[in-house]
C-alpha cells in the first residue's frame, strides 16, 4: 500500500457546504457587521423612543433632501456592481472594467457628499444625545463604505491586470456581496435616521 506524503501535497480541505467556504466566509462576515449596527440601532430606539427625545432635537435639521439624493447614488451603484459581475461571468471583461470604475466612482461620490454634509450640518457628536446617535450610525456606516472602497479599488486594479475569468471571478463577487450589504444598511439608516 503506497503511503501519501502531505508535507509535499496536502489533502483537500473538506467542504460540507454547497456554498464556496470565501462566499460564505463573508455571509458570516455579514451576518457579525448586521449585529454590530443592530447595537447601534437599538440605541438610536432608547434615544428617540424610550427617552422621549425629539428628533431631531430642535432647532436642528437633517438634510433629508441631500441624503435622499446620496441614497440615489449608492442604490446606483450597486445596479453597477451587478452588471460588472454578470459581465465577467459572460467573459465581457469590458462591462466589468466599466461597472467596477462606476460602481468605485458612485461609493466614492456618496462617501465625498457625506463628508461634506458632516461639515455643514450645524452640530456635532458631543451636542447632545441626538448628536451622538446621528454621527454613529452615519459614521459607522461611512466606515463601511470606506472599506468597500478599499475592496473594490483592489478589485478594479485586478480587472485591469486581467486577473478574473468566467471561471474564476470570486474576487468581484465577494466584494459585491460586501457592497450590496452596505447598499441595504443605508437604505434602512436612511429610513430610520431621516425620514421616520
Amino acid at each position: 500500500m503506497a503511503t501519501v506524503d502531505h508535507a509535499a501535497h496536502p489533502p483537500v480541505a473538506h467542504q460540507s457546504s454547497r456554498v464556496d467556504a470565501r462566499t460564505l466566509g463573508m455571509f458570516l462576515f455579514i451576518a457579525s457587521e448586521i449585529m454590530l449596527f443592530g447595537s447601534f440601532f437599538t440605541i438610536y430606539f432608547f434615544v428617540r423612543v424610550a427617552a422621549g427625545t425629539p428628533w431631531p432635537t430642535p432647532p436642528n435639521q437633517l438634510p433629508v433632501f441631500v441624503a435622499g439624493m446620496n441614497t440615489i447614488i449608492l442604490v446606483t451603484s450597486s445596479f453597477t456592481m451587478h452588471w460588472a459581475l454578470q459581465s465577467i461571468k459572460r467573459g465581457n471583461r469590458s462591462g466589468l472594467k466599466a461597472g467596477l470604475v462606476l460602481t468605485f466612482l458612485l461609493g466614492l461620490t456618496f462617501l465625498l457628499t457625506q463628508i461634506l454634509e458632516y461639515s455643514r450640518i450645524g452640530f456635532t457628536p458631543h451636542t447632545d444625545a441626538f448628536g451622538s446617535v446621528f454621527f454613529g450610525l452615519t459614521g459607522l456606516h461611512g466606515a463601511h463604505v470606506f472599506v468597500g472602497l478599499t475592496l473594490l479599488a483592489a478589485a478594479t486594479i485586478r480587472a485591469f491586470r486581467g486577473h478574473y475569468s468566467e471561471e474564476h471571478h470570486h474576487g468581484v463577487e465577494i466584494p459585491g456581496i460586501y457592497w450590496h450589504f452596505v447598499d441595504v444598511m443605508w437604505i434602512v439608516v436612511y429610513t430610520t435616521v431621516y425620514i421616520l
